[in-house]
């Protein structure tokens, strides 16, 4: 298991790099469109398909990470008030949940881009598949993540101290 949250980690930290370096090159393109558009009167026509690609990239990569660590929206303050193992089943929900949603978003994608495959995008002359690789690549991460945690709380209830079959008597002096 430390071999598979090292690579998940690993993979983590890599995606968001990306995340990183997609929002660098969207404020870039933008900022290029605009100078063009308002300084020199001469809008080039690929740049709303570029930052198009890159805002998909940053939300979905962006996602991937969150997913990982947690950084999803979640109901904390309702979750804290129940009791541990209601805590504990309520975890696996909201994994399982995530690893269901995030297999059909894979599969999706993925039929998706095949399907795009051979159209293009006009102002790019690259594939309209292209669009569909960040979130094919962020779903496939978010059901890896999903998967770890479901490994993570499956371990340490297999670990836990398992309660005695007679309760605990109070100590009497």
């Amino acid at each position: 298991m430390k071999i598979f949250s090292a690579i998940c980690a690993a993979l983590a930290s890599v995606v968001l790099h990306l995340a990183r370096v997609a929002l660098a090159g969207l404020g870039l393109v933008v900022l290029y469109g605009v100078i063009c558009r308002y300084a020199f009167n001469d809008a080039p026509p690929y740049v709303e398909q570029v930052a198009l690609i890159l805002v998909i990239s940053v939300a979905m990569f962006g996602a991937a990470a969150g997913a990982r660590e947690g950084g999803h929206i979640g109901l904390d303050s309702v979750v804290k008030l129940l009791p541990p193992a209601l805590r504990l089943a309520s975890s696996a929900l909201v994994d399982a949940l995530t690893l269901v949603f995030s297999g059909i978003l894979l599969l999706g994608s993925v039929q998706m881009g095949l399907s795009t495959l051979h159209d293009s995008i006009p102002t790019l002359g690259i594939s309209e598949a292209w669009r569909y690789l960040p979130l094919s690549i962020a779903a496939a991460l978010i059901f890896l993540f999903a998967i770890e945690h479901l490994l993570g709380l499956w371990l340490a209830r297999a670990s836990a101290p398992q309660a005695s079959s007679t309760p605990l008597q109070p100590h009497r002096t």
